[in-house]
């Protein structure tokens, strides 16, 4: 590398790694706190780590609550509804991009529209729509109002796009439909933007609060952000207990995008949104 081209490089590594410090630190302040003492977080003093690590926080948070049974929620309710985003997604990605009828931009610019409209705008109906159908208070009044998304559409429509067409001339040209179109080149092409549509889902339906708040009335049924409000109604401003809940409900999110972003970065570029 020459000289005059490791200037920048050294500038773009700092930056880097400036920008990922100041993303980190809430997260290991977070795990600093949850390990810390009671005693230790009523201090004046400061600590970038404990004196002694200590576990009271997550067995006093455990003990108090059935985080076991939210967490099983949590885990039930997002699963379910990224399985059904992604296929909801694929599919009506697939037919924007690759299906000609009269409307299709009108009705996909319309989908889009959506994105602009909070959950508050339209919670008062999604709850009159779950109670005319017998759904309120069980998971089903949780999963079908979210079992898709505008963003999700548009990301799979991007990325069908940018598949090669003769691949699919070809294939129609050789007898294959749409569906036997989708299921053996679409598909198969689209491991990168399955990972996207899942993860994003997943994230999203995980941290919920507002929705799940409104449409959960049995508190067996609620999910982890939901007892983590609960947590703080009970224990005050007891900060050691409060980020031990909260780590146990982002680790697992943290953990699942370590394993999947290859996929996660990959589904993004090849949707156009570099």
């Amino acid at each position: 590398m020459t000289r005059t081209r490791r200037g920048p490089y050294v500038v773009r590594l700092l930056a880097a790694v400036v920008v990922s410090l100041v993303v980190i630190f809430p997260l290991y302040w977070m795990v600093v706190v949850a390990l810390s003492s009671r005693s230790e977080l009523l201090g004046s003093a400061v600590r970038l780590w404990p004196r002694a690590l200590t576990t009271e926080n997550f067995a006093r948070v455990l003990s108090a609550f059935p985080v076991a049974t939210w967490f099983g929620n949590s885990v039930a309710i997002a699963l379910t509804t990224a399985i059904i985003t992604v296929v909801v997604n694929l599919l009506g990605g697939y037919a924007f991009a690759q299906l000609r009828f009269r409307g299709s931009n009108a009705l996909f610019l319309t989908a889009l529209a959506t994105l602009t409209l909070p959950v508050q705008v339209i919670m008062v109906a999604l709850f009159r729509l779950v109670t005319v159908l017998g759904l309120y208070g069980s998971y089903w009044a949780v999963i079908l109002p979210t079992a898709a998304s505008a963003f999700g559409l548009f990301l799979a429509r991007q990325f069908i796009l940018a598949i090669p067409r003769d691949l699919i001339e070809a294939a129609r040209i050789d007898g294959a439909g749409y569906f036997r179109v989708f299921t053996r080149i679409v598909l198969p092409m689209s491991k990168p933007l399955v990972a996207v549509l899942f993860f994003m889902s997943l994230l999203s339906t995980w941290n919920d609060f507002a929705w799940p708040l409104v449409a959960l009335q049995d508190n067996r049924l609620f999910t982890l952000p939901i007892g983590l409000l609960y947590l703080q109604g009970q224990f005050g401003p007891d900060y050691g207990a409060t980020m031990a809940f909260a780590l146990i409900n982002v680790t697992p999110m943290v953990v699942l995008f370590l394993v999947f972003q290859r996929y996660f970065v990959q589904g993004f570029a090849r949707s156009g949104l570099r």
